[in-house]
């Protein structure tokens, strides 16, 4: 009975800590750049949008076009069609829930929490302080957008 009880004692620790305790989904009213029919949907795969929001990327380019997806793995995938029409790149930051420019956010990549559109996640946060204490509940590598891209870029 004992090692019963240790060992649902354990599972259950091991639940605890996993990574999917994380809520990708907005909080409140997502901020999307986006218009049209399609405004709340990944313009590259078409996941929803408020549902993967705390891993959204959105993309300004140089003509206003606005663009958003659901990850910077969409991103990564579309980055060949539009790298030198980018005026600028926004991400989520997963703290406050506001776009804030993605070559100033600190990104979590690779920690326990599940990657959307790959397997290795990457969490953007607008402050240091808040990617330290993600990494010590969810484990991850601090580092910046260029690595995180490069990363995404690699799967």
């Amino acid at each position: 009975m004992r090692k019963f009880l240790l060992i649902v004692a354990l599972l259950l620790a091991a639940l605890s800590l996993h990574g999917d305790a994380f809520s990708k989904q907005a909080s409140g009213k997502p901020e999307l750049i986006q218009s049209g029919a399609e405004k709340e949907h990944c313009c590259n795969c078409g996941m929803s949008l408020p549902m993967f929001y705390k891993t959204s990327h959105a993309v300004i380019l140089v003509d206003g076009t606005k663009k958003q997806y659901c990850s910077i793995a969409c991103f990564a995938a579309d980055y060949p069609a539009i790298k030198n029409k980018i005026e600028s790149v926004l991400v989520v930051d997963a703290e406050s829930e506001k776009l804030i420019p993605a070559k100033t956010a600190f990104y979590v990549v690779g920690s326990q929490v599940r990657g959307t559109m790959s397997r290795v996640s990457k969490i953007a946060f607008a402050d240091v302080k808040d990617a330290e204490k993600f990494q010590k509940t969810y484990g991850g590598k601090i580092t910046d957008f260029a690595h995180a891209l490069k990363t995404a870029q690699g799967e």
